[in-house]
Formats: C-alpha cells, structure tokens, sequence
C-alpha cells in the first residue's frame, strides 16, 4: 500500500513522458495499419500475397508517419489533467498528417521495393480505414488518458482531499475553467451556480448548473453535495454582487474563494494555484482603475525623483511603481534604518540597472533636507513623509507640529531653492474640517504650499516649483491600518475592539492610493488640490463582523466585539472635500480637482513659522491654539483641547 501511495504521489508531482505518449501513438498507428489492411482484404478482395507483402512494408511507413505526425503537431507533449475538447481537433489534424506521411513512404518503398500493383478500390479503402481507425482509437486513448490521470494522478488522497468547490457565475471561459478545476490537485468541480434562473439546470462539460436565489439555496446546495466553497472567477461579477454571496456563504459557513484571471497570470496552471480565500480586503476594493501609463512615463522617464518616507507603506510602494518607469534616480529619504534597508533590497533585486540612492535623514533636519537637495536636485518630490496616528499625535502635538507642518516647509521650501519642477504632498481627508491635531497640521501642510505655489505663479515669489497635493481616506494595509488590527485580535480569540457602532470610513488599496497619486502628479499646471473618488463609505462595525465571519468564527458568540469608544481627536465620520469646498472633473474619473479658498503666502508662511517656534518650544497649547487661529474650521472633538475652542468662541 506504501509503495503504491509512493508511486501514485509521483506521478501527482509530474506529467505523462512525452516520449510514452508517442510509443503509445505509435503502437496504435501499427495497430490500425493491421486493422485496415486485414478489412481491406476482407471487404475488399486484396490478393493475401499482396498482403502478407505490404504489411511489413506498411508497418515501417506507419510508424514513420506517426512519429512525424506527433512531432510536427506536439499532441504528445499534452498534459492530459488540463485537456479540454479541443485535443480532437488537434487529433485530427494530427491523423491526417499521420496519414498522408504513412501512405507517402508506403508508396516509395512500393516504388523502389515491392513494385505491386493496386486497384483504386483497394488504395481508397486502405486509407479510408487507416484514417478512420486511426483518429478513433487516438480519441479513445486520449480519453482513457484524460480520465486516468484526472482521477490517479489528480490527488494521491483521492477525491476526498480535495476542496468541493462550485463556481459562481456562467460565462464564456466557464468551459475553460471547470477543464482548469478538474485537473486540479486542490479542488474538485462540483457544478456552478448562477442568480440567473434560465440557465438552471443545464450542464456545462458534465457539469450542472444550479439557481441559487439566497442563503436558503446556498445551504441545501451545501448539504446536498457536500460542499466546501464556492469560487469566483471573473472580477467583474466579484465586485458587483460579491458581497451579498460572501455575507451569504459566511451565513451557512461556506468558503469562498477568488481566482485572478488568466491574462494576470503567465498560464493556465498558475492562475489555478493562486486561488485563495476571500479577504476583507477584496469586499473594500473598488474595479480596477484604468492609470494613462504612457503620461506618467513620459513625465518620470529620465529623471531625477525623491520619495520622502520612502519605506513607509505609501512611500515605499510610491518608489515601487516610479522604479518602473526608467527614472534617471531615485532617492530614498527615511529615517528608519531597517525599513529602508529593506526597500533597497528590494528594489535592488527587481531593477538592478536602477540609480538607487537611499538616504537616512529626518525632514525635520531643514540642513540635511538641503544637503540632500544641493547633491541630487531632484526634478520630481514626492513627500510623503509624515506622522499620521491620531489618538498618539493628540497626545503629542508639538511633535506632528514638527514633522509634519515644519517638515513640508522644509520640503517645498528646498523645491523653490534648487529648482524642483513639481512637488507633490500626501495629504489626507482628516484634513477637512479637522477634529484632530494631526487633521489640523495636514491642513496647515496644504495651505502652506498651496500659498506658495500662488505667490510662484503671481510673481511674488521666485520659483518653477508647481505644488500638488493628493487627498485620499484610509488605505488597506498601510502601518497602523484598522484591518491589521482587527486580524491580529480575531487571531489572539478577540475581544475585537470597535470604537463606536456607528463610525464609518472610507477605504482605498495602497497600490490604487499611489497609481493615484503618480497620475495626479501629471495633470497639475498650477498649484492644485487633488481629491480621489473613495467610494462608498465602509461602518467598521461591518467590517469587524465580516471580518471575524470570514475567519469562520461567528460575532458575538466565538468572537466579541467591544466598543471602547472614540478616541481623543476622532470622529464619527470623515470628510473628503470641506463643506465651503466644491470639485471640478479631471480627465481621470477617480480624481477630481478641489476648489478651495485661496490664502496670502506671506500672512499663512507667518502664521506657519509661530506654530512652529512654539512646537520647537515644547509650548503644547500655544501651539494648538495658533492651529486653530490658521484654521477656524479647526474644532477639536473627544479631546482635551476642546477648551480652547471655548476661550477662542468666548473672546470673539
């Protein structure tokens, strides 16, 4: 039994040899050259002299033309768990070319051995059988292939081991796709289902199709035929009504999984391995944006580009995508070492013929941000350098004051001295309205350039340097995020801990966030406020739930959610654009340009340069307060500074 698991567990792990399946085509090519020439005898009349002449002869022509054939179609080389119904035509093909090689050679061995002669009654019927025999005995032999290998080689556990999976969805590639599944060592085709009641109870390649209306459905089909998951294949259907099947398969404990299309993957087999389990992630993320690469290419290509916080989660993934885009250099400014460190690993390994530059330094050091300016004069800056937890800068205000507000001052202050075409700022919707010190600083940031860039294009100031700023929400995954959080409570067994029922935010992938931004960067020809299209707004109390069902845990019962109540500077809700604030289109649907209210450079650098001097001094409410005297909209919420939105109210 060992031995026979052992062997079975081989043969799992590879193919059919070509070269068997060819002594295979061969040996039935001899066999029908034998058929046919005993039924030609037969049926026709073929004197047996003749016969016992032209066999041998036969014999020799056949097997040249089946080892041609094979070689010149490469119907050997199939790998028969992936075959699908298109191998008979390739047969065919293959038969015919079989046919007319055999019957070539035969013919000029006759010639020049045998010297018979054949009435056109016997030569049509010979060939006629062969033909005929041939393709039938190939096409049952591929079969008799197919099955073995899809039911001995397939899985060495047998069909138990392997997921019962039913796909969602009826769509062109579906005969592809249940051909993908049934090779598959992992999973096993247990039918589809579709929400489209027409279709219901056809078959597709054997398999039938079931109409599934709601989680009633869904938990009948489940007991019915043992089901393990159901399976996404195309993108599209995924995200249209993905998260009413997920929520309804988490219902009655189905798993659910997504696999990428083929055009991402470089085959068939490797699209089939990278299916996986649905995330949280995947309900959040909106379709695919359509990013102009050819713009953003043509405006990096060739030039000199500094990433400011380049190992952060924006940052480095920023410096991902620009190291594709034939840059001249990049510069990697960040003030963690081991981070960096990694980011240069990185992009070492994937482009070795890149002008990497990293360099430790804190954009709070104005002397080093200069030094690094004066030796690379970087064409293009990306800032994405900032302190961005909000409950942990409301205890530290003087700190986001500094590396925040003074750091992009440092910033764009250098992209004005050495000549910078554009700088372009990570902002954030906490900038809106601010509730929080690290709001209030952002917004601060994007007054301060935006100002500037003003007073550059009225002629006040002299400078190139077009300022950009690109507001987005949260983004998945990024150092802090609320899903990771989330995920490592449900891993510990809870409690999950959401700070109030009723808070929602906005969501976005990191690599869509910085696709974002890089496309932004090209559109800009005046200092501009950049808004991207968030999508529809998520309640965390949702997504905790979903999350925790998706680990196959129920809420409240398995896993508790706690609510622990908002934290200093937060709110309920966050803001995209102000409410004074309106938007114009761009050219790109998920980035529109805000119109703000202009600001006077010298009165905001004024402001900007006291708030600062008083965070250096460690002067924690003064420096709040001039916060708010820069931003009237500035107006703390579950804070201890709310007090001085009292005073500033009562000495109005």
């Amino acid at each position: 039994m060992t031995s026979k698991r052992s062997l079975l567990s081989s043969l799992s792990r590879s193919y059919l040899n070509r070269w068997i399946v060819l002594a295979i085509d061969i040996v039935s090519a001899l066999f029908c050259a034998v058929l046919a020439a005993l039924a030609t005898r037969y049926f026709v009349g073929m004197p047996e002299i003749a016969l016992r002449t032209l066999l041998p002869a036969s014999l020799v022509a056949v097997a040249v033309g089946a080892v041609a054939a094979d070689l010149l179609t490469g119907v050997h080389k199939q790998i028969f768990r992936f075959t699908t119904l298109r191998v008979s035509f390739n047969l065919l093909i293959a038969t015919l070319i079989n046919a007319f090689i055999s019957l070539l050679a035969l013919y000029v061995i006759n010639v020049t051995l045998l010297h018979l002669t054949f009435s056109l009654k016997v030569i049509l019927f010979y060939c006629g059988s062969y033909v005929v025999l041939t393709y039938l005995i190939a096409l049952a032999l591929r079969g008799v292939m197919v099955f073995l290998a899809r039911r001995l080689l397939v899985s060495t556990d047998g069909p138990i081991s392997r997921k019962r999976i039913m796909v969602y969805g009826v769509k062109g590639n579906s005969p592809g796709v249940s051909s993908l599944i049934e090779g598959s060592t992992t999973y096993r085709m247990m039918g589809f289902v579709t929400d489209d009641p027409k279709v219901a109870g056809h078959e597709i390649n054997g398999h039938r199709i079931y109409h599934v209306a709601g989680r009633n459905d869904l938990y009948l089909l489940k007991r019915s035929k043992s089901l393990d998951g159901i399976l996404f294949t195309d993108r599209r259907d995924f995200l249209g009504e993905g998260e009413r099947v997920v929520q309804d398969c988490e219902s009655v404990h189905l798993e659910t999984y997504l696999l990428p299309a083929v055009s991402e993957a470089s085959s068939d087999t490797i699209a089939l391995e990278s299916v996986r389990k649905i995330r949280i992630e995947d309900l959040l993320f909106r379709d695919t944006i359509h990013q102009d690469k050819g713009a953003v290419h043509r405006l990096y290509e060739g030039k000199v580009v500094m990433v400011t916080g380049a190992a952060g989660s924006i940052g480095s993934e920023i410096a991902r995508q620009i190291a594709s885009y034939g840059v001249r250099r990049l510069i990697l400014l960040e003030m963690a070492e081991s981070p960096l460190h990694e980011i240069r690993l990185e992009l070492e390994h994937d482009y070795p013929d890149l002008d990497l530059v990293p360099m430790i330094g804190d954009v709070r050091n104005r002397e080093k941000v200069e030094i690094v300016f004066d030796r690379y004069r970087p064409d293009i800056v990306l800032h994405a350098a900032a302190y961005k937890h909000v409950p942990l800068m409301e205890e530290h205000p003087c700190e986001s004051v500094l590396a925040n507000l003074s750091g992009t001052r440092n910033i764009a202050d250098m992209c004005v001295k050495y000549g910078a075409e554009r700088m372009v700022m990570i902002s954030t919707d906490k900038a809106v309205n601010p509730t929080n010190v690290m709001g209030a600083c952002k917004r601060a940031c994007e007054m301060y350039i935006q100002s500037l860039g003003k007073a550059i294009q009225e002629g006040r100031v002299e400078g190139k340097t077009i300022f950009i700023t690109t507001r987005f929400g949260n983004v998945l995954g990024s150092n802090g995020s609320v899903i990771g959080l989330f995920r490592r409570q449900i891993a510990s067994g809870g409690p999950v801990t959401v700070t109030h029922k009723d808070i929602v935010r906005f969501f976005m992938s990191i690599p869509e966030a910085c696709s974002l931004v890089l496309q932004a960067s090209t559109m800009a020809e005046r200092p501009q406020i950049f808004v991207f299209d968030m999508g529809e707004a998520h309640k965390i109390d949702d997504l905790a739930r979903r999350m925790i069902r998706l680990s196959g845990f129920e809420p409240d019962k398995d896993i508790q959610i706690v609510y622990s109540g908002l934290r200093p500077g937060e709110k309920l809700y966050e803001e995209v654009l102000a409410t004074t604030e309106n938007t114009e289109p761009t050219t790109v649907d998920k980035i529109r340009i805000a119109n703000i209210r202009s600001n006077d450079y010298d009165n905001v650098s004024a402001q900007v340069a006291k708030i600062i001097d008083t965070a250096r001094d460690f002067q924690t409410e003064e420096a709040v307060r001039e916060l708010k005297v820069l931003i009237p909209e500035f107006v703390s919420n579950n804070s201890p500074f709310q007090k001085i939105d009292e005073e500033l109210h009562r000495s109005k």
